[in-house]
């Protein structure tokens, strides 16, 4: 007897071949070899030792960050790049700078010109409010009427010497001295107000330099630092009381201004 079957063989998986859907042809990867993704997986894992984040290891191998998150969770996240987080600041935060600084500009301009040139009332009363802020005053417990004004803005200087001009305060009456750090330059800061004032540096009384505390974090540093002018008047002692009258004269002026009600 015959150990052969007498029905033809079929096909295992018992559909006819013309139904029987055609194998995909295997495609290869994105480096042209099809056991790439090992190699791939071990080159993300290095760059990623290196500190390179997904986006860029995703673009550097052609994959997707999903693809590399799945090769890469388990090493330890790399620390902050400062710097590039710098550069994505400035880069996010640069235009909005420009448009706030070109309206800055703008707006102090046309505030500049509603002002024009002061009359002799207008600069006693701007004079006087810069020298109660920023100027010695007598104090109940210490009698001590003299004319000294202090201060590091060249503007409010130069204001306050016009006002002083228009009092008829000669420049003999006047003694210039610089204040500034230590560890600044000493003998730029000399040159600046001397120039700024018109006399020369050995006209200016002796600097008075301050202490330098290193736990002390100084922000006013740097080439636009000049330190502080102290501007005194000699003989003053009248000048002040009348300085001191007239801003008791502003006081009750304003008061009763504001009990007016404000202009329309």
């Amino acid at each position: 007897m015959s150990t052969e079957s007498e029905h033809p063989p079929t096909e295992s998986s018992g559909e006819p071949p013309a139904l029987r859907r055609p194998s995909r042809p295997s495609h290869p990867s994105r480096s042209g070899h099809p056991n790439a993704k090992p190699h791939l997986r071990e080159e993300a894992r290095r760059l990623r030792r290196q500190g390179r984040r997904y986006p860029e290891i995703a673009a550097e191998l052609g994959v997707s960050k999903s693809s590399v998150s799945l090769w890469v969770r388990d090493l330890p996240k790399p620390p902050p790049d400062l710097d590039r987080l710098t550069r994505m600041r400035e880069a996010r935060w640069a235009p909005h700078r420009e448009r706030t600084a070109a309206l800055r500009r703008a707006t102090r301009a046309a505030a500049s010109g509603e002002i024009g040139e002061l009359t002799d009332r207008e600069l006693l009363l701007v004079g006087v409010g810069l020298y109660w802020a920023e100027g010695a005053k007598s104090k109940p417990y210490r009698l001590r009427e003299e004319v000294v004004f202090v201060n590091s803005d060249a503007g409010m200087v130069r204001v306050y010497l016009a006002w002083l001009r228009m009092l008829g305060i000669g420049p003999e009456r006047l003694q210039y001295r610089v204040m500034i750090h230590e560890t600044a330059d000493v003998g730029a800061a000399e040159r600046y107000w001397a120039d700024l004032v018109g006399v020369t540096v050995a006209d200016l009384e002796r600097t008075t330099l301050k202490t330098h505390r290193p736990r002390t974090r100084r922000l006013n540093v740097g080439e636009g630092y000049h330190g502080c002018l102290a501007v005194r008047v000699r003989k003053a002692a009248d000048l002040y009381r009348r300085i001191e009258g007239w801003w008791y004269g502003i006081v009750e002026g304003g008061s009763s201004a504001t009990r007016g009600g404000c202009p329309n």
